[in-house]
C-alpha cells in the first residue's frame, strides 16, 4: 500500500483551471494498494500511517497503471480474514468523477451513493485523488447559497459567504439593483397590460378580486417546476430532456386540470354571475400550463443557447414572464367569454 501524491499532469493552481470543480476541490494524500496485496498487509500499513493520510474512511485499488479498480471501507479492512487478499474484497462497481466535473455534481454523487468521498479520475480512469466529505459539506452549502441568491435576484459575488456580509455598502447596493430594476419595468409593464383590458374590468369588476389568485397559482406551479428541473439538470446532465419533458407536461396538465375545475366548481356555487366560474376554470387551466411551460423552456434556454447557469433563470426574470402570460390569459379568456355571451 502506498499514499498518492501526484498530479499525474495537471496544474491545479488557478490559472487556466476552474475553481468549481472536482479537481480544485480534491485532495490527494489518501491510501491506496494493489489488488494483490493482503487484508494484513493493508492493515498494518494503515496503523503505521495514520498521520501521513488526509482522509482514511476508504481504501483506493489501483492496477500497475494507477487506474482506479475497486475500493475498500476501513471498516471492511479490519473485519476481514487477514488472509485473504484485496481483490477478493473490493468493490468494483464505483462512483467517480472527472476532473473537470462540476462541484454541485460531485455533491449530489455522494449523498445519493451515501459515500463519505467521491474518487476524482482522469480520462483515461488514473487514479488522481479524491473529494472528502468536509469538502463535499462546504459544496453543498455554498451551492445552497448561491440558489438562494439568484432565486431572490442577486448577483452573484466571487465568494458570496464571505462578500455578501463583508462587501462595501455602494457594492452591495448594486448587486441588488439590477434584477429588481428589471422587476421594476415588468410590474410597469403588467400594468399596462391590466390598462388595456380596462372595458372588460368595467363589465365584470369581480374579475379583479381574482387576479391574485391567477397570478399566486401560475407562480407556485411554476417555481414547483422550475426548481425540480434544475435541480435535475444539476444531479445529471445526461438525463433524458425529452422523457422528462413530456412527463413533466403530463403532470403539470393533470394538476392544470384538478385545479381548473375546482376552482370553476367552487365559483359556480358562491359568486355570481356564473360566467365567472367558466373564465376562472379555463383562466387556471391554461395559466399554470403556460407556468410550466415557460419553467421548463427558460432553464433549458439559459443551459442550451447561452451556457449560462440555469439557475438565473429563476426568481425575478420567471416571475415577472409569469405574471404578464397569466393577465394576458385571464383577461384575454373573460374578453372573449364576455364578447360572446348574450349575457353581457
Amino acid at each position: 500500500m502506498q499514499k498518492i501524491n501526484h498530479n499525474n499532469g495537471i496544474c491545479l493552481t488557478t490559472n487556466g483551471v476552474k475553481i468549481n470543480v472536482a479537481g480544485k476541490q480534491m485532495i490527494r494524500t489518501v491510501p491506496i494498494a494493489k489488488p494483490d496485496e493482503t487484508i494484513a498487509e493493508v492493515e498494518q500499513l494503515l496503523l503505521h500511517h495514520t498521520k501521513e493520510f488526509e482522509t482514511i474512511n476508504y481504501i483506493y485499488i489501483t492496477d500497475m497503471e494507477n487506474r482506479l479498480v475497486g475500493v475498500i471501507s476501513v471498516k471492511e479492512i479490519f473485519r476481514a480474514p487477514k488472509n485473504l487478499t484485496v481483490r477478493s474484497l473490493m468493490k468494483t462497481e464505483l462512483v467517480t468523477v472527472h476532473f473537470g466535473t462540476h462541484q454541485e455534481k460531485v455533491a449530489n454523487l455522494a449523498l445519493k451513493n451515501n459515500l463519505k468521498a467521491i474518487p476524482v479520475l482522469d480520462i483515461d480512469r488514473h487514479f488522481l485523488g479524491v473529494v472528502p466529505s468536509d469538502v463535499i459539506l462546504k459544496i453543498l452549502h455554498k451551492e445552497h447559497e448561491e440558489d438562494i441568491m439568484r432565486s431572490a435576484g442577486v448577483v452573484i459575488l466571487a465568494d458570496q459567504a464571505h462578500d455578501i456580509i463583508s462587501a462595501p455598502t455602494f457594492l452591495y447596493f448594486k448587486k441588488r439593483i439590477p434584477w429588481l430594476m428589471f422587476g421594476l419595468v415588468g410590474g410597469l409593464a403588467t400594468a399596462f397590460m391590466i390598462s388595456l383590458f380596462e372595458g372588460v374590468i368595467n363589465k365584470m369588476l369581480m374579475l379583479v378580486a381574482f387576479m391574485p389568485a391567477v397570478v399566486y397559482m401560475a407562480d407556485a406551479v411554476g417555481s414547483q417546476t422550475q426548481t425540480l428541473f434544475i435541480r435535475s439538470i444539476a444531479v445529471d446532465r445526461s438525463m433524458g430532456m425529452k422523457k422528462y419533458i413530456i412527463r413533466e407536461l403530463i403532470v403539470g396538465t393533470l394538476i392544470a386540470l384538478l385545479f381548473g375545475l375546482l376552482v370553476s366548481g367552487i365559483s359556480f356555487f358562491w359568486w355570481q354571475p356564473p360566467l365567472l366560474g367558466l373564465i376562472l376554470g379555463i383562466s387556471f387551466f391554461l395559466t399554470i400550463i403556460s407556468a410550466i411551460i415557460v419553467a421548463l423552456f427558460l432553464p433549458w434556454f439559459f443551459l442550451r443557447a447561452t451556457k449560462i447557469d440555469p439557475a438565473i433563470a429563476s426568481g425575478p426574470f420567471a416571475t415577472i414572464i409569469r405574471d404578464i402570460l397569466s393577465l394576458i390569459i385571464y383577461f384575454g379568456i373573460a374578453s372573449l367569454i364576455l364578447k360572446t355571451s348574450w349575457v353581457y
